[in-house]
Order: C-alpha cells, then structure tokens, then sequence
C-alpha cells in the first residue's frame, strides 16, 4: 500500500525536498551554529543553576564563564571534527563524535575548575561545578537532536510514493554493517534491508540491529517471495573466485539483481556511498582464478627495450598496450590503420600512462613500405602482432582483404623482424585456426604456418612465437557488447543457434598470458592457452539478460538465427594432428604441430603475390591447398566453378 499523506504534509515534503535539493549546509556554517549553541545553552544553564532568578547572577561572571567554555568546546570541535558530517546523513560515527567533543569538553572544564580552586585562579577562572554539568547534558541533547531531526526531515523529505527495493546483503560481518549504514542513511535509491546472509553458524536465526541474519541456504525463491526481495548487495572481504561466482549464479537464476560493493580504495573520499554500488560483470560468472605471471621474466625481456604494437587500437592490441606500462620499456610503437581508435587511445594514454614513451602511427600493415620505414628509423626489438580481421561473417564475402592483411600482413612484419633483427616476434592467433570452416580462421591458420616457418629458416635469431585463444569477452564486435546493445534496446537477443559454445577469457588475461608466453618461447613454439570450460552461447545470453535485472523469455526474447556462412557449432583448440605439451604454467601449453613443407610455402608466396589475380572461388580453392582441414561452410563458394572476379 503506497502511503497516503494530508496536502499540507506533502506541500512541506516538497519544500523541504526543493531545500535539499538545492542547497547543503556548508562545514564552517555548522562549526559556527554548535559552537553558538555552545555559548547560548551555557546562558541558559546558569538561568538553571539559580532558577531563573536574575538577582543572583553576576553578569560578568557568567559572560566570562561562557566564552571560557565556548573556547574550550571550540577547541574540541576543530580536534574531532564534529562538524564535518552531512547532517541528513549523520551515521552512529558522526554522533559518537560529537558524544567525545561534548564530553571531553566537559570533563577538561571540570579539571581546570577543580585546578583554579587548588592554585585560587580567582572567580573570573573558575566555571561552577554544576553549571559544566548542566551545561553538558543540555547541550549534548541539543546537538544530538538538532543531527537526528535534520536526518528525519530529510529522510521525510526524499522519500517517495514508489516501492522500495528490498535488499538482502550478502555478508554480516564489518563490510555488510558499512552497506547497511548506507543503505539506511540514504533513502534516494530506495534500498529498504530485509535481511543479512552469512555463512557464520553462530549467527543463523538471530538478529543484529533488528535485521535478521539468514543461512545461505534460506536464498531460495520462498524466502525471496515472502519477504518481496528485489536485490541481493555482494558485501564480503574474503571470498574465492569460485565461492562468488556460485553465488552469483545462484541469485541470479532466482531472479535477483546482484550488485556488489567496491573495494574499499576506490571508495569517493573514503566513503562508501550508494551509488557506488554496481552490477557485478559478466567476468565474474566465469569464477576464474587471478593469472599469476613471472613478472621477473616479463621485466627482464622487456626492460629497456623499443617494443611494436601492431593493431594497437583493437581489443587486443591496446589491452597489450596498457599491460606494458608495467615495465620499463625505452620505447612503444604502435600501429593501427584505424584512426578514430588511435585518437582515443592516444587520449587514454597521455592521461593515464604519460610515463610510457609511445609513438603512434597510422599505417596498414601491409604498406612494405611504410612498414620498412618504421624498422628502419627505430629497430623495434620485441614485435607483439595482434593487427588482424576477425569477423567471420565479412571475411567470407572478402576472402581477397582476409588473406591480404592477415596472411601478407604477417608476412610482411616476419620478413622485417628478420631483417632488422627483432628479438621476438609474437603472433596473436585464434581457436578459429583449428579445422577451420570460414575463410578466416583459415587465413589465421596460414598466419600460423608464415611464423611457424620463419622461425626454421637457416640463421634466424629472431624468436617466432604464436599464441592461440578463443573468444575475449567484451572485445569490439564480439557478442557481449552485441547482447548487451540488444538489451538495452529491449531485444530480442539474437543467438545464431541453440547449440553453439565458445570458448572465452576476459581480455586482461588473455594479454597477460600473451606475454608470459611471449617471454617463455625460444622459438617456433604454438601456445594454447587453457580457456577453461565452453560456454553455450545461448546460456551467456540468459545470464546477461538475468544480470540486466530482467527475465529471459518474459522481459527479453532471445531469437535463433541460424548459423552463418562460416561458422561452427563449436571451437577447437588443437587439430587432430596435434598433441598438447605442458610448460611451467598451468594455464598455457605447447602445440606439437607438424612441420611446414616447401611445397605448402610455395602456394602460400603464389597466393601472397597473385591475389588479386584470382577469382573469390579461385581464392578458395588455394586457402584449400594450403590448409587441407579447412572445410569450406559457406554454399555460395563450395561447388561452384572459378569466375574472374
């Protein structure tokens, strides 16, 4: 039932919303009316004292008294910072304040009175005993009230009509009492707290300031549907990956929004506020464990080292980037064709990164020349090459551009890390490489045999190195921010087919495990990395629309398309020609491949040169010589006859 009030009462509300609105009493206003409520409440205990009878009263004195007590409450205000508080939010810390200012004023009054007795200050010096006491209580009350009432007014004042959203908060230990503070001292997001849950037995069935504290197991749709529970407020210190990705899962399959608190040093001037709290990511359903890197071979590699990054701008490319700013590198080159992105990441690191020593340029790596230019002039030492295109579905209808900037763009910078004797040179691959089906993943593939063969030739000291990983989450273009767009528009979500599944990894880790491969290869090697467990991508749409607070198949629709021309039900990391080897590190291993014969790198150069010479289906029909894996899906190339294009 929505609360009914009087028009007189609603007009003040409204008064007193617009006042809150507009304007918040200033610190030094609040310093100067405590301490004038100091010196006036004195006044009024010495009338006190002598029951109001003016005849009894030496003025001089009293005035003199006062401005000795208003000095001393001065003092200790400026000490404690009893003022400092925003009064429609005092909290039980801003009241204890001003409890220890008013006290210890108190008690520092009454020992210097008993001390001008002993040493005869004479009367002028020395407050009475009883009027300090009086004084006390009277302005300890007044001062409590004056917090309390401002604190109800406003509370009166910013409440609405509309429900509130009744929340439980994961955690009753000294993080869940800071959310429950918050969440009562700020009425504006209409947080209303139905309960704490623990895992603390010695806390099940019993109440803390009133409020309930559940067992984990009472999380379930009864509990949630007799208390009307809308939210669940993440609020533990310690908690495993695996433990908060659990219950996470399991709010939100009961329909609930979960929020999560921040960590403590990102709290706005050391204070927790409402709005801070945010809605947990997509990353953390997957309940992987952080990467530990050997930051000491990381450092060791690139310590004063000049370091390209080619495709700099992308998903990849600039999350490398911002990895980088943790070493002591002499300088970073960084390439991408796509100006708008480089605008923007120039921006982000002049603000943020100013340390890192960076050059941008705007070049196709595929522009020989441009790209001689650039080794030329600087001798990049570590090449980290993550430019590419990516998009299946636009690769099948210009397999002539995929096999131009993933294929000769690869060979282009191995044949110049060799000539200016680059150190290493990195290659970003893709599952996609694996048996592939799309014209893209098998030009990826080709990219994997350029570098896998660079690295035999006779006299090479460069170290060729390729890493192989699925799909990134959030990366431009793949599904999280399509789905996240979808939902925002109010869907349907479009999934191509209810079977298919990824592999993913956010992208920090996977830029973090391209560099610990990167330093932990001599040569010739492909790492995998171990992606974890494939995600149905029709589940990965469920919970997004769950963690957008919203229902699948009720709120938003997801709608299967069907598969596109291209692409498979499901990812591989290796062929089956392949076997897996482990390293050092638990999360990459090692590809054992077959090696690269003449015959197969004399069709790659006769592609690389004639490209555009040849048909689409001319095109076709050699990627197919080259990779022999590769099964062509898309029906508008397989079968037909060559046509000049």
């Amino acid at each position: 039932m929505l609360k009914k009030y009087p028009k007189w009462v609603l007009f003040i509300r409204n008064r007193a919303f617009i006042l809150f609105s507009k304007y918040s009493i200033p610190r030094w206003m609040i310093f100067l009316m405590d301490n004038l409520a100091v010196f006036l409440v004195f006044f009024f205990a010495y009338l006190l004292r002598f029951n109001f009878d003016f005849t009894g009263i030496n003025t001089n004195l009293m005035v003199s008294h006062a401005l000795i007590t208003l000095c001393v409450y001065t003092i200790l205000s400026l000490i404690f910072r009893s003022y400092a508080g925003l009064i429609r939010h005092t909290t039980l810390t801003d009241i204890s304040l001003v409890f220890a200012t008013t006290t210890i004023s108190s008690t520092v009054l009454l020992l210097s009175s008993l001390g001008g007795r002993v040493i005869n200050l004479g009367p002028s010096f020395i407050v009475p005993l009883s009027i300090i006491l009086i004084h006390y209580g009277l302005i300890t009350i007044l001062l409590f009230f004056i917090r309390v009432a401002i604190k109800l007014v406003f509370r009166f004042a910013t409440s609405s009509d509309r429900k509130t959203k009744k929340v439980l908060i994961y955690g009753a230990g000294d993080l869940g009492f800071v959310v429950k503070r918050v969440i009562l001292s700020d009425s504006e997001y209409g947080f209303e707290v139905a309960g704490f849950i623990d895992t603390n037995k010695n806390l099940f069935g019993k109440k803390i300031n009133g409020i309930p504290v559940y067992n984990p197991d009472f999380l379930n749709s009864k509990l949630l549907s007799s208390h009307r529970i809308n939210t669940l407020i993440l609020a533990i210190k310690d908690i495993t990956v695996e433990e908060k990705s659990k219950i996470i899962h399991s709010a939100i399959n009961l329909g609930l929004e979960v929020l999560e608190t921040p960590e403590v040093n990102k709290w706005l001037n050391g204070q927790l506020q409402a709005r801070q709290f945010q809605k947990v990511k997509l990353e953390d359903l997957l309940g992987r464990q952080p990467i530990k890197l050997d930051l000491s071979t990381i450092r060791d590699g690139l310590n004063n080292k000049t370091i390209m990054v080619t495709g700099a701008a992308g998903s990849i490319g600039s999350e490398i980037v911002r990895q980088l700013t943790r070493f002591n590198s002499k300088k970073v080159i960084l390439v991408d064709q796509a100006e708008t992105p480089m605008f923007h990441l120039e921006n982000e690191l002049r603000e943020r990164f100013s340390h890192l020593q960076v050059q941008l340029f705007l070049a196709d790596v595929t522009n020989h020349e441009k790209m001689e230019q650039i080794f030329r002039d600087f001798h990049p030492e570590i090449i980290f090459h993550a430019a590419a295109y990516k998009h299946v579905s636009l690769m099948e209808e210009n397999p002539h551009e995929s096999i131009r900037v993933n294929a000769d763009g690869t060979s282009t910078l191995a044949e110049l890390s060799v000539k200016y004797h680059s150190e290493k040179f990195v290659m970003i691959s893709t599952d996609k490489s694996v048996n592939p089906t799309s014209v893209m993943g098998a030009s990826k593939r080709i990219c994997e045999m350029i570098v896998q063969s660079a690295s035999k030739k006779e006299g090479v000291k460069t170290q060729f190195i390729t890493t192989r990983f699925g799909n990134v989450l959030g990366s431009n273009g793949s599904v999280v921010p399509i789905f996240s767009r979808q939902i925002e528009l109010g869907g349907p979500v479009t999934v191509t087919h209810p079977e298919v599944t990824r592999y993913f990894m956010t992208i920090p880790e996977a830029c973090e495990l391209v560099l610990e491969a990167g330093f932990m290869g001599e040569g010739g090697e492909i790492f995998v990395f171990d992606m974890g467990e494939p995600v149905k991508i029709t589940d990965l749409a469920d919970q997004m629309i769950r963690l957008s607070g919203l229902i699948p198949g009720q709120d938003i629709k997801i709608v299967y398309t069907g598969l596109r021309p291209g692409e498979k039900l499901y990812e591989e990391l290796l062929t089956d020609k392949e076997t897996i080897l482990p390293t050092y590190h638990p999360k990459i291993n090692k590809a054992k491949v077959e090696s690269i014969n003449k015959e197969t790198l004399k069709l790659i150069d006769n592609l690389l040169k004639n490209l555009y010479s040849l048909s689409k289906q001319e095109v076709i029909e050699m990627i197919s010589k080259i990779v022999p894996e590769y099964k062509c899906s898309n029906g508008k190339y397989a079968g037909q006859k060559s046509e000049n294009n």
